[in-house]
């Protein structure tokens, strides 16, 4: 079942919620533009960086601070997909921010509780996990706004959790499954919304990631779901818990790094083993980092060339090859750092853009920009607020 949604509607009673989220205005040297963004405002690489009560927008080259944000005291940042905007999950939904004006825009898709952003395929997908409500938008749409966001296909939810949605090229839709007792595994629906595949050999299901071929991968408390031409297969962890929450995937490989966790008991949020998961194989592989280098799940991204790099708890910048998890190159970038007390407290996160990645450093309010092609920072630029989010846009 699906029904389609003019979002657009919704905005103005939706933007009252938010009308203690006003912004700053930009520097004299930024445009500006009204809600919702104009199609004349100058495209580049932009970095969005989330902090305590607001969200900062950079310049990706120079590392400039764009424009300056008010927002709530805690808020999680996704590229939105289209080069342009980044999806802001506050209390009342996901609002657009405009990294190319810059402007935080009155434009929000309602949700109880705004979950993941899931690009892929051309579709830009929010899942709201108060009702297990599955947004989907042409990730086109969003690039040029006029005051009004475009219409959505929404497909409600069957029980709330804490989920994640994907639709793939054909109109496939894969979901998670779960409810008020736990996230049990993944449904996949056709392009009509009916259910043609399912599994429900994955407690905890958490994350998602489509490799090369769409392939897609969900973890698992006990290892990871492949869902590759029309079939799901379970791939099993070698600890009897062997938790996988995130993946992290070039679209161009079919192999994907995932977070391991392999003690329920541990305390904190670090790392320190990684699971190597090839798609193509259908296999999942431990591998060990070496003493000294932990991680979280902020802490990891993909590069150009498919590599995954890993800020570690060691300040460096670490070069792993996703065959066999070996770490091909190490680079220093800012201090040795301890975990944090919880996953929302400001701590080291990398993502990349393009060549380049853009790692935080919260203990000196710090943005490091890495060329990985390379493997030299290009520029430290001290922030105005302490970083917490990033999300950049190449």
């Amino acid at each position: 079942m699906k029904r389609t949604l003019q979002i657009g509607a919704l905005v103005g009673a939706a933007a009252l919620v938010l009308a203690g989220c006003s912004s700053t205005p930009a520097p004299a040297s930024s445009p500006t533009g009204d809600a919702g963004g104009e199609t004349s405002a100058p495209e580049g690489p932009r970095v969005a960086i989330g902090y305590e009560g607001g969200v900062l927008v950079l310049g990706g080259d120079d590392l400039d601070v764009l424009g300056e944000f008010e927002s709530e005291e805690f808020i999680r940042l996704n590229a939105a997909g289209d080069d342009r905007h980044v999806m802001v999950t506050t209390s009342a939904g996901f609002q657009l921010l405009d990294v190319q004006q810059p402007e935080l825009t009155d434009l929000l898709v309602p949700a109880a509780t705004a979950g993941h952003v899931v690009v892929h395929g051309g579709k830009t997908v929010l899942y709201d996990d108060a009702t297990s409500d599955t947004t989907i938008f042409e990730t086109a749409d969003l690039a040029s706004l006029d005051g009004a966001l475009p219409d959505a296909e929404v497909i409600p939810g069957v029980e709330a959790h804490h989920g994640v949605s994907v639709e793939l090229e054909d109109g496939t839709l894969l979901t998670t499954v779960g409810g008020e007792s736990g996230r049990t595994g993944i449904r996949v629906l056709d392009a009509d919304r009916t259910e043609i595949a399912a599994n429900a050999d994955c407690p905890g299901v958490h994350g998602e990631g489509t490799a090369e071929g769409e392939r897609v991968v969900f973890g698992c408390e006990n290892g990871a779901l492949i869902y590759a031409d029309g079939e799901i297969t379970k791939v099993t962890s070698p600890d009897a818990y062997g938790r996988i929450g995130n993946a992290y995937v070039s679209e161009s490989s079919p192999l994907v790094v995932m977070d391991y966790k392999d003690d329920p008991d541990a305390e904190g949020y670090l790392l320190r083993n990684i699971a190597l998961v090839d798609t193509e194989a259908k296999s999942l592989t431990k591998v060990a980092l070496p003493a000294g280098v932990e991680y979280t799940f902020r802490g990891v991204a993909r590069g150009p060339a498919g590599e995954a790099v890993l800020i570690g708890t060691d300040g460096s910048l670490h070069w792993i090859d996703p065959a066999t998890g070996e770490i091909t190159k190490s680079l220093p970038v800012i201090d040795a750092w301890e975990g944090p007390a919880e996953w929302q407290a400001p701590h080291p996160a990398v993502k990349v853009a393009g060549d380049i990645a853009y790692v935080t450093d919260p203990a000196d309010s710090e943005l490091v920009a890495v060329d990985l092609t390379t493997g030299e920072v290009v520029q430290t630029v001290q922030l105005p607020h302490v970083p917490n989010e990033i999300a950049a846009i190449s």
